[in-house]
């Protein structure tokens, strides 16, 4: 084992005109293997039909690759199932496969999506690539030993095809597309915001009119970085100084939410805590100040605002250019929750705050336990390790 991960990302928009998306995106965790399967399947066409084929595909590959099957068995699977068409002599759904394999190598395998784009150290990696024959079908195998900072870009054809008799005589060639990934990939964005950037430029090449679904799903080889996050006092005080250690004890960032919480934690370090009255945003209260803490702010508030900006990254990421800017307590958590930590860490105190046992407020002990969980499965969802520990 190696101290790299791998952070996923992708997006997609849909035909103009249709509910629903022709690609679809399957992300499994094999731990039987150590390995993690990414599978991007674009379905023949728009809307429903197209939907339905690449969903159908896709959990196809990834169910039989949970289950353990060879790569090869469920390409051949796959290849055997899927019609070609026989108006256009094409696939009814084509695919794409990245395996990351303990961190260590990934092992690509394509079949009619556009070629998938490495780039290595800030660069185009032309690497290599062995064509199969699998039921009739020509399909690519690539197995590429991985370093840190490798960008896999994986796209469905809406992405080249983008601008096609508007912006561009014959679309977004995949040398224009490798060179706008370039220019990106050294300021160090999430998988996320890459696949957004990209996806967003294929929306402003077809002039907001899509005219076929378009999908990035980016893969950015990192090292690991732990975050460690204290919200909420322990029921039992005498827990205190035990909750603190264990906190303080971790490597990483520290971040601690709640004003009491805050208090305990200087108490412990024997450091002064300094309040801010600045407010960055009028409905966010204001950080405060900790030596040794790299982050202090308010508590269920501060954390709901966290929660909301976590769904909308997950969905659609309309949000990123509000928390990946601005200076109060939810940006900044978002900002290392989402972009810098790979391992997060929960202390979760189960003390119930006097102050929220007013009915007239909407705060409650199971709001906040709730809170920590909706917030750990949506940064699961975002491929982070999570442990929760209660006190």
């Amino acid at each position: 084992m190696n101290d790299l991960c791998a952070d996923i990302g992708y997006k997609s928009i849909n035909h103009y005109g249709e509910q629903l998306c022709g690609d679809h995106v399957d992300v499994i965790e094999q731990s039987s293997e150590n390995a993690t399967v990414i599978v991007l399947a674009d379905g023949l066409g728009s809307g429903v039909k197209a939907s339905i084929l690449s969903t159908l595909t896709s959990k196809i590959i990834s169910t039989m690759m949970a289950e353990g099957l060879p790569l090869e068995e469920c390409v051949s699977t796959i290849a055997a199932t899927l019609p070609v068409c026989s108006v256009r002599g094409v696939a009814y759904s084509t695919f794409t496969i990245i395996q990351i394999r303990n961190n260590h190598t990934a092992e690509i395998i394509q079949y009619d999506n556009p070629k998938v784009i490495v780039i290595r150290n800030d660069q185009n990696y032309d690497y290599p690539t062995t064509e199969m024959n699998i039921g009739g079908k020509k399909i690519l195998k690539s197995v590429i030993p991985l370093q840190e900072n490798d960008v896999f870009v994986a796209m469905s054809d809406g992405c080249p095809h983008a601008g096609i008799g508007t912006a561009y005589n014959f679309g977004w060639k995949r040398e224009e597309i490798i060179s706008f990934i370039e220019m990106l990939v050294p300021a160090g964005y999430t998988a996320k915001t890459l696949s957004t950037m990209l996806v967003d430029e294929c929306n402003r090449l077809y002039d907001n009119m899509p005219g076929d679904d378009a999908t990035a799903c980016i893969v950015r080889i990192r090292k690991r970085e732990p975050m460690n996050i204290l919200f909420g006092p322990p029921s039992n005080r005498d827990d205190c100084d035990r909750m603190m250690s264990l906190f303080f004890s971790k490597e990483g960032k520290h971040i601690i939410c709640g004003g009491t919480t805050s208090s305990i934690a200087a108490k412990f370090l024997r450091k002064p805590l300094k309040a801010s009255l600045k407010f960055e945003k009028s409905d966010i209260p204001p950080i405060a100040e900790l030596e040794g803490v790299d982050l202090v702010t308010e508590g269920v508030i501060t954390v709901n605002r966290v929660l909301e900006y976590a769904k909308d990254h997950l969905a659609e990421n309309t949000k990123y250019d509000i928390w990946s800017q601005h200076r109060d307590g939810a940006s900044l958590i978002s900002r290392l929750l989402f972009e810098e930590a790979t391992d997060i860490n929960f202390y979760v105190g189960r003390a119930i705050n006097p102050a929220h046992q007013n009915p007239d407020l909407p705060i409650n002990f199971s709001i906040k336990m709730n809170l920590v969980e909706e917030l750990s499965a949506c940064l699961k969802q975002m491929g982070k390790r999570i442990k929760v520990s209660y006190f």
